[in-house]
């Protein structure tokens, strides 16, 4: 009796191992901010493109989650969406904790050493928003940011960017846009620097804010991975890497560009 005993128990085991293996082969885990419009943002409402996030009273929304949803479609599996603080996202990744970053990441040569990255999934420009009515408003080139006091988010590659402008007041990094958008308005700093779509979304949703976009050869001088943003993978998942970069090259930019504007407009 006990040695049946045991063999069933051994058989459960089996069953509940092999259940929770399908389980995993059949979910795509997507790691995101979730405090980064319009790439990603939470919601306390699904709307039309939110998804659940796993372990959090709210939905993910945005321009990452509309591709996230795109990708796992059609690579057959279920979405799920975690949210992680920006500077956890590539430590979950190599933790086993996500399958993915889809979080408006720059595939900076720093992360490559870290991660894999896709192929671009978005391209943009780097601008500099601040507060309407200030001296900057009216700026044309990065010289009329003369020893301005300027905040980034920790662990951006803004940081880096910001060291162009001449004798600039760097001010220490914050955590999330949410607060440089706080300093700027309450004078604290002149400006931060951000990709186009996060300004356009700063400045629709804080009337007192705008951005400044400069003419080639008076802004950052930049590298592709400046303005563009892609997936991370593990370094040994190369496969799904590859699965990802034959649906990526099923969408148009047309198509890419109408999802951010949506996202913005949605935002």
């Amino acid at each position: 009796m006990r040695k049946v005993f045991i063999l069933l128990l051994v058989f459960f085991a089996t069953l509940l191992l092999g259940s929770c293996q399908k389980d995993d082969s059949e979910t795509f885990i997507v790691g995101l901010e979730a405090d980064y419009a319009p790439f990603n943002w939470m919601s306390p409402k699904k709307g039309e493109h939110g998804v659940k996030i796993s372990g959090q009273p709210g939905y993910a929304d945005g321009y990452d989650v509309v591709m996230a949803k795109y990708i796992a479609e059609r690579l057959g599996k279920r979405l799920v969406i975690k949210a992680i603080e920006w500077d956890g996202l590539i430590t979950a990744l190599q933790n086993g904790e996500i399958d993915a970053i889809i979080a408006g990441m720059s595939p900076t040569e720093t992360r490559k050493q870290t991660v894999n990255f896709s192929d671009v999934y978005f391209r943009s420009e780097q601008v500099i928003v601040v507060k309407k009515g200030s001296v900057y408003e009216n700026a044309t080139s990065l010289n009329d940011f003369n020893g301005a006091k300027i905040v980034n988010q920790l662990g951006t590659l803004q940081e880096g960017l910001t060291d162009q402008i001449p004798n600039v007041n760097k001010q220490t990094s914050l955590s999330s846009y949410a607060e440089l958008i706080q300093a700027v308005r309450s004078n604290v700093s002149d400006g931060f620097v951000a990709e186009l779509p996060i300004a356009r979304s700063a400045t629709n949703t804080n009337s007192d804010l705008v951005y400044v976009s400069f003419t080639e050869g008076n802004g950052f001088v930049v590298e592709d991975e400046d303005v563009s943003v892609s997936i991370a993978f593990r370094k040994n998942d190369v496969e799904l890497m590859n699965q990802v970069n034959e649906i990526l090259a099923t969408i148009s930019d047309e198509t890419r560009n109408a999802w951010m504007t949506e996202a913005l407009e949605r935002q």
